[in-house]
């Protein structure tokens, strides 16, 4: 930037500076100590920055410049749209090269504690990881609830990991668009593997799916008949799947579950093409089977890349996302509309009382969209 505001190569000062989730100071914030001498702390100064600054701060690696670009993304502010746009933009270039692992399972599955115990062997590897941990919103605030930044606590200590928890906002599972856009920053800013977890079981996994180059089914052992019926339907989308918690004296039925998921595979159409599904088993509290996992995700990503598996679903990834867009996009348009949203109310109301029936309604406001918005 022309004022030196920005520079890229600035980084956080002050206890915990290696930290990936350090915090950046304040404006006139020095976090030293009384004894020692007290400077002038750099700051950024975002609304002076430009698609630009944010694409040189990212590309060159630095977390505090992507983590407010991220904020850019999940920004509903309209003036952030083209911004981060444009972003996105600059740096498309550079990204498309991590591989894309999502996570997901029955809420107590100790989905967190596994991508703790898989990103920090990954980080000791010398991988970088990045994770897009979806929190569930509050009602109230819309804010995340689970906190998985402070629920990794070991992972963040990592330099070579960076972890964003994201308010859902309420959305299905709490994965759209803009969990796709922050994947494309945290690759364009040097991060080769992207974990995404999901809030838990429903809907939203297919949308994950939609996202990913390999799905992983986090599962334990004696959940009961009603939370097992819940992950019949994820079978089919699994690529692999762990059964978590296989220590102490759980163990010997952790590796009888397992044994029991493989066969349940044998019969299972393959999520990938070309590719058969395995069940296996791990502790992410011992860390043992850790690495026989991340094995297999290095197994199924040789094997899709031969077979053209791997570059033809995200080719039809790419083209799902301009879908979703186009859909999001009408919703929003007929969302912001006051005279719809008025509308919408007093039809409501009319269908509560029983004046009018749901279709009849629903003819009445699809007849009013069309006048007031494609006319």
């Amino acid at each position: 930037m022309a004022d030196g505001n920005y520079r890229p190569d600035w980084q956080p000062q002050g206890a915990g500076s290696e930290f990936a989730c350090s915090v950046m100071p304040g404006v006139g914030v020095d976090n030293r100590t009384a004894s020692q001498p007290q400077t002038a702390v750099p700051v950024y100064l975002p609304s002076r920055m430009s698609a630009d600054d944010y694409a040189s701060g990212i590309t060159a690696g630095d977390r505090v410049m992507l983590s407010r670009a991220i904020t850019v993304i999940e920004s509903n502010a309209a003036r952030h749209f083209d911004l981060g746009q444009e972003i996105i933009q600059k740096i498309l270039p550079c990204t498309g090269k991590a591989l894309r692992v999502g996570i997901t399972g029955v809420p107590g599955a100790g989905k967190s504690t596994f991508i703790e115990a898989l990103g920090t062997r990954l980080c000791r590897d010398g991988h970088r990881v990045a994770v897009l941990a979806v929190d569930p919103s509050s009602t109230i605030s819309r804010g995340s609830i689970l906190g998985d930044k402070t629920r990794m606590e070991l992972l963040a200590r990592e330099k070579n990991a960076f972890i964003r928890p994201s308010p859902s906002g309420g959305s299905l599972g709490g994965v759209t668009r803009k969990s796709r856009e922050t994947m494309l920053l945290c690759e364009a800013a040097g991060y080769d593997t992207i974990l995404v977890e999901t809030v838990g079981v429903g809907q939203s996994e297919t949308t994950v799916r939609s996202m990913v180059d390999f799905f992983l089914l986090v599962v334990i052992t004696g959940a009961g008949d009603d939370l097992q019926g819940i992950k019949k339907g994820i079978l089919e989308l699994a690529d692999a799947i762990v059964v978590n918690k296989a220590d102490g004296d759980n163990r010997q039925k952790a590796l009888t579950a397992r044994a029991d998921y493989e066969q349940i595979l044998h019969y299972l159409r393959p999520s990938t093409e070309g590719w058969r599904s395995e069940a296996l088993a791990c502790s992410a509290v011992t860390g043992d089977g850790i690495a026989e996992v991340w094995n297999e995700v290095q197994k199924f990503r040789e094997a899709a890349q031969a077979s053209g598996a791997f570059a033809s679903r995200r080719q039809e990834q790419l083209l799902q996302w301009v879908r979703m867009m186009a859909d999001e996009y009408l919703r929003n348009r007929v969302e912001q509309n006051h005279v719809l949203a008025a509308r919408r109310k007093d039809v409501e109301r009319r269908v509560a009382a029983g004046e009018v029936t749901p279709t009849k309604a629903a003819k009445e406001l699809i007849q009013d969209m069309e006048k007031l918005l494609f006319a």
